[in-house]
């Protein structure tokens, strides 16, 4: 199930709108932060709760509007986007993946803010967070969620917002 319909009607904007909205900032944060073009894929993709060798950044929203936005990519990819924004070499994933991938989820989440709140002051975010392994589960209410699904150099990323109203 898409966002709720009374977030949309609230947002007063339809799913496509918003989709729309979300793949642009995504798009805008790659490419002035790292300097890479994603390519949004348009398909019908299923939310996931279950990844392996990933990593996974995430930003809470709180205020009028609740939610999560979160970021997972293949390992690899994570240290090839860390190397981008940093420009040093990345062999393994440490402190500095950790920091590079909570702040494109913040950015991407600070742009997405501002579809939800005019002010800003009734959508609070939180302090990135991030999840590696080799194994692992994210749980949400994905029933909510919007899922969008991005290539970049023949590997994905997927952005996933959940939304709900206070």
């Amino acid at each position: 199930m898409p966002i709720p319909v009374e977030v949309l009607a609230a947002l007063n904007t339809t799913p496509e709108a918003l989709a729309k909205n979300l793949i642009d900032d995504t798009r805008s944060v790659y490419s002035t932060m790292l300097g890479l073009d994603l390519m949004h894929l348009p398909l019908e993709v299923d939310p996931m709760e279950h990844f392996q060798d990933c990593v996974s950044a995430m930003v809470g929203l709180a205020g009028t509007y609740n939610g999560l936005i979160s970021i997972h990519q293949p390992t690899s990819l994570a240290m090839k986007l860390t190397e981008a924004m940093l420009d040093m070499e990345v062999n393994e994933i440490d402190q500095d993946v950790f920091d590079a991938l909570g702040e494109i989820a913040n950015m991407v989440a600070g742009n997405v803010k501002q579809h939800l709140s005019k002010g800003g002051l009734d959508v609070r975010l939180s302090t990135p967070s991030v999840a590696t392994g080799s194994d692992y589960i994210i749980c949400t209410k994905q029933a909510n969620s919007m899922n969008l699904l991005f290539d970049l150099d023949e590997e994905w990323i997927l952005v996933s917002v959940v939304l709900e109203m206070d």
